[in-house]
């Protein structure tokens, strides 16, 4: 009884190595994973039934990428089930011609013109088979591309509160797979039309010779596509379970070999405990597999032991209806062959079905998530942005991010004048970054307003707005791109030359940098690529200020420039080198906001804001806030301390009394 149920994923036995490292099996959380168990929860009528729909949403997509194409597949596939259909006929005539009364000549000459017409039926099948083949491939690859192209179009235009809403996440992640499985649906569709189509040609003709014949179909099919539903059940059940031990010892290999462990495998001897480990791992996959294939030989038995009976009855049942003169040996023949190549046709359309349906859900994901991004893309058009503004104005501004209760931003009201340096300090998670995004017009306060020029924020063009904002973050991307890409990218749209980005280059001292570069501005940084290197931490940050130069260098209209954390990798005297060249980036048309926790960083600002749990609880020059003797004075002479120095006039502390030194 246990075959006949459906094949449920059961847990594999873990292996005690598994246990102790990962406490259990290792299950992807990962798009891809979203329905790994689909397949299992279909069964042949239901795979049947969703057949049209499934088959109708994978035509549209087809139709809107080229509808010539798709017109030439279903011509093809429909002249193929003619050509079967007529095949079918053609070895009827020669079955009762070669039957029939005279001489064997005679009848071998009499059944030459079918002969002759099903050889060029099967050449002209052969044709059209080759004409689907051609046309299908060319609708893979466009139905792919639009496909992949409306999926980052839609991410690429959608709030940056939408990228960090992690519900969005996880709708991001899913629909990436949408685009291959709506390429992998044409294939499958094509595949399942051919089943189809030459499945009603076999019964229609079947009927037409006998009407028992078309029963003896459906009775001979039924356990065929059982037996073929459930052995690929067993199949995926299979896999699900054994890749789980694959996964955990493929894991400890390349935990064994990768470059980041390298000194703890040496140094800690962790190499032979992990490959101890992996042993283990080893025998209980080996464990594994031996228990799937026999649960798999097992259901394959039952499964040809039904079909066997079914089709032991099915010609007994011939045999009755010639032994009483109901059919013809012709007829029977016939209708051998075309049983035979229907329930084998079934078997393959089974498994294209429950491909057709697996691969739907991933393109459903991807439908859901082009409707969800539509309705979270950034609003274009609004008002126009004044070339020329005076300052940035926060008024009581409240965010709140989706997976926190607290408020990032608790009603900060603040003011960047143009032309000013301001500084930003506090701790971690007191919202800096979140100032930043906020200031820069990536977020939409939930409460409060943000003004450009007097200009609400929330009405004017975002579009133009960011093409008033420079922006360098301790984690600014590294592109995997030639190093002159990296500096251009600051400004893409704009075409430039290596002379014309030199000056980038010089001032933010990544000169020296290019010039060790094998092929200078043309290297490309990313080590994983031939031919390319690599940059430091600090190397990089030079890289990044120079594209920061290149942006705020073609912009000639009124705008703000922000840093955050842009000196973590540098050693101090590049620290103070990059400081001094962000200040000198402020100027009448641009006003420079700083965060950072280098304390010695900000005391030239203008005037500095002290965030602590989203508010602003202190703001005034570095003269002032010490004078104050508040947060901003614990913080900047923590600081000072470290380094001897009082924080105050630059005086030295006395350093901490060493122990004294035992014999």
């Amino acid at each position: 009884m246990r075959l006949l149920r459906r094949p449920k994923p059961a847990d594999p036995k873990v292996s005690a190595a598994e246990e102790e490292l990962f406490g259990g099996p290792l299950r992807y959380d990962t798009g891809w994973a979203e329905h790994e168990n689909a397949f299992l929860e279909l069964s042949l009528l239901t795979a049947l039934r969703a057949m049209p729909r499934l088959v109708y949403g994978t035509l549209r997509r087809a139709w809107h990428a080229d509808r010539s194409a798709l017109v030439g597949v279903g011509v093809s596939e429909i002249g193929q089930g003619v050509a079967a259909a007529v095949n079918l006929l053609v070895l009827n005539s020669v079955m009762h011609t070669l039957l029939s009364g005279g001489t064997a000549a005679a009848r071998v000459r009499d059944a030459l013109p079918a002969l002759l017409t099903g050889a060029a039926v099967a050449m002209v099948n052969a044709l059209l088979a080759s004409w689907s083949t051609s046309h299908a491939g060319r609708l893979e690859p466009l139905v792919e591309r639009v496909a992949t192209t409306e999926y980052l179009d839609a991410a690429q235009a959608v709030e940056l509160e939408a990228i960090e809403d992690p519900a969005f996440r996880r709708l991001l992640d899913v629909a990436f797979y949408g685009a291959a499985s709506a390429r992998r649906m044409i294939s499958a569709c094509v595949a399942a039309l051919n089943g189809v189509i030459s499945l009603i040609a076999t019964a229609s003709i079947l009927s037409v010779l006998h009407w028992a014949l078309l029963p003896m179909l459906l009775l001979i099919v039924a356990p065929r596509g059982w037996g073929a539903m459930r052995v690929a059940q067993e199949r995926y059940v299979s896999v699900l379970n054994w890749i789980e031990h694959v996964r955990a010892s493929r894991l400890i290999g390349n935990l064994i070999t990768e470059r980041s462990a390298a000194q703890e495998v040496r140094l800690h001897a962790v190499g032979p405990a992990l490959l101890e480990r992996y042993r283990d791992m080893a025998e209980s996959a080996e464990s594994e597999q031996r228990r799937l294939a026999n649960g798999k030989a097992a259901t394959e038995l039952v499964a040809t032991a039904l079909s066997g009976v079914a089709l032991a009855a099915t010609y007994g049942v011939m045999f009755w209806l010639i032994t009483t003169g109901r059919m013809s040996l012709a007829i029977a023949g016939t209708a051998v062959v075309a049983v035979r190549s229907g329930s084998a046709n079934l078997g393959t359309l089974v498994m294209n079905v429950n491909q057709l349906h697996e691969e739907s859900l991933y393109v459903q994901d991807h439908e859901k998530f082009l409707a969800e991004a539509a309705r979270r893309t950034i609003p274009t058009g609004g008002d126009t942005l004044p070339e020329r503004i005076d300052a940035i104005v926060l008024d009581q501004v409240t965010y709140r991010y989706p997976d926190r209760a607290e408020p990032a931003l608790d009603e900060v009201s603040l003011t960047v004048p143009m032309g000013s340096v301001i500084a930003v300090v506090g701790e971690n998670g007191s919202g800096k970054s979140t100032l930043m995004k906020v200031i820069s017009g990536l977020l939409i306060p939930h409460s409060g307003a943000v003004h450009w020029g007097g200009r609400p924020l929330a009405e004017l063009d975002r579009a133009r707005v960011f093409e008033r904002v420079s922006q360098l973050t301790q984690d600014f991307q590294r592109w995997p791109m030639t190093a002159a890409m990296n500096i251009r990218i600051g400004r893409p749209g704009r075409p430039a030359t290596a002379d014309e980005l030199e000056p980038s280059a010089r001032y933010a001292g990544a000169t020296s940098v290019i010039a060790k570069l094998p092929d200078g501005m043309r290297t490309l940084l990313a080590r994983m690529f031939r031919g390319a290197s690599e940059l430091s931490g600090g190397e990089w940050q030079k890289f990044g200020l120079a594209r920061t130069h290149w942006r705020t260098g073609t912009c000639a209209a009124d705008g703000v420039l922000i840093v955050d954390e842009p000196t973590s990798a540098l050693d101090p005297e590049a620290e103070i080198e990059a400081f001094d060249r962000l200040r000198g980036l402020a100027g009448p048309s641009r006003a420079v906001v700083l965060v950072t926790h280098r304390m010695s960083g900000v005391r030239w600002a203008d005037t500095i804001h002290v965030l602590s749990r989203g508010r602003v609880v202190e703001s005034g020059s570095h003269a002032e806030l010490l004078a104050a003797d508040g947060r901003y004075a614990a913080m900047f002479r923590t600081q000072a301390a470290q380094y001897g120095h009082d924080g105050q006039d630059g005086h030295r502390v006395p350093r901490p009394a060493q122990p004294p030194a035992t014999a």
